[in-house]
């Protein structure tokens, strides 16, 4: 492979941002729920590079044979991996498909095929595109990508943030994380947070039913959260963590009231079970599974009394997409009224809708 960018790419990024902020020279996109991917093609090698230096293109057999027919026979895009279901994405399933067996691979390949999407353009021919203003990379993407074959999409454009701002609460049901901004004369700066990202946010009453310890042993690392359905079954939701080194140390004094006698009725108590947990595919707060790349999950019980308000970003398959933060611990809450029924759900929206007639700038 020889191109005027060659791998591996590391991706430019973006920092939060609370609002999506108007004014001119800005480019609005949605932001996408899946694995980004920098696509490498020269001729017949594709090489699809992941954020972090994992090559995808083991994982993703089909999409590097879509590329093939959707893209010309040099260049370097910028996109994401999606996992499209007729509910919207579904990262949980895109997560399935990083299966270290090949023939596991081919079989989910032919199963759950994924998508891309294109929103950037960083080498075309023997021209490397970096230095060049993002409204001139964009407008050479959408020379270049033909999306006939299906399953690659570019992604959809405006510089109205009112529609941006529809975007983002319409499409949210559909898996949307949020809004992407970028300037439109910023050139592509590697691993540079240059973007801005707008992301949905909420907050839950949950029950705390446990901890893990820091990775470096000095401090609580992350709070187990639970939440009750219709039924009085406390469901392990997801973590809260993302602590100071401070926090960290707080944490062990407030937590220790909870911890004695914490495995006597707890309602995760089976989940302590060393041979459960191994079986468990992660679904257990202690669980091991393929993706924890041999991470230590063990996790220490608290009896289920104490309640904490949690930030997060949404919710899929019934638990948190993504580690939530804690905003505070709420004495004046029971943990009985920590319920799936306080979570506002935003209806699923049809992909289609997305991918309809591209906006005009």
């Amino acid at each position: 492979m020889d191109l005027p960018v060659m791998p591996p790419v590391r991706p430019m990024l973006a920092k939060s941002a609370p609002d999506i902020p108007p004014g001119p020279g800005l480019s609005y996109e949605p932001k996408w729920d899946g694995f980004r991917c920098v696509v490498f093609r020269d001729g017949d090698q594709v090489e699809l590079g992941s954020r972090n230096d994992r090559p995808l293109t083991r994982y993703f057999p089909e999409v590097a044979e879509l590329l093939r027919g959707a893209l010309p026979d040099r260049c370097v895009v910028d996109g994401e991996i999606v996992l499209v279901t007729e509910h919207g994405l579904d990262f949980d399933v895109l997560q399935q498909r990083l299966h270290p067996a090949a023939s596991r691979v081919a079989k989910l390949a032919a199963e759950t095929p994924a998508s891309f999407v294109a929103f950037d353009l960083l080498a075309l021919g023997d021209r490397d595109l970096t230095d060049a203003p993002f409204t001139e990379r964009r407008r050479l993407l959408e020379t270049i990508l033909d999306s006939e074959p299906g399953r690659v999409h570019l992604t959809p454009l405006t510089g109205d943030p009112e529609i941006a701002r529809d975007w983002f609460t319409r499409f949210e049901g559909a898996g949307f994380d949020g809004v992407m901004v970028k300037a439109d004369d910023q050139p592509y700066q590697q691993n540079k947070r240059v973007m801005l990202k707008i992301k949905h946010e909420r907050t839950a009453d949950c029950v705390v039913a446990g901890f893990r310890w820091h990775k470096d042993g000095q401090g609580v690392g992350s709070l187990l959260l639970g939440l009750f359905d219709d039924e009085g079954r406390l469901h392990h939701v997801g973590v809260a963590s993302s602590f100071t080194a401070a926090r960290r140390t707080e944490l062990i004094d407030e937590l220790a009231p909870y911890r004695e006698g914490a495995l006597a009725d707890h309602p995760w108590r089976e989940w302590a079970d060393a041979a459960a947990q191994a079986g468990s595919g992660g679904s257990m707060p202690g669980g091991v599974s393929r993706w924890s790349g041999g991470k230590d999950l063990s996790w220490e019980a608290l009896r289920a009394e104490l309640v904490a308000e949690v930030r997060y970003e949404h919710l899929q398959s019934g638990r948190f997409r993504h580690g939530g933060r804690l905003v505070r611990f709420r004495a004046d809450r029971t943990p009985e009224s920590c319920t799936y029924a306080q979570l506002d759900e935003a209806p699923p929206a049809e992909l289609h809708e997305i991918f309809g007639t591209p906006v005009a700038k």
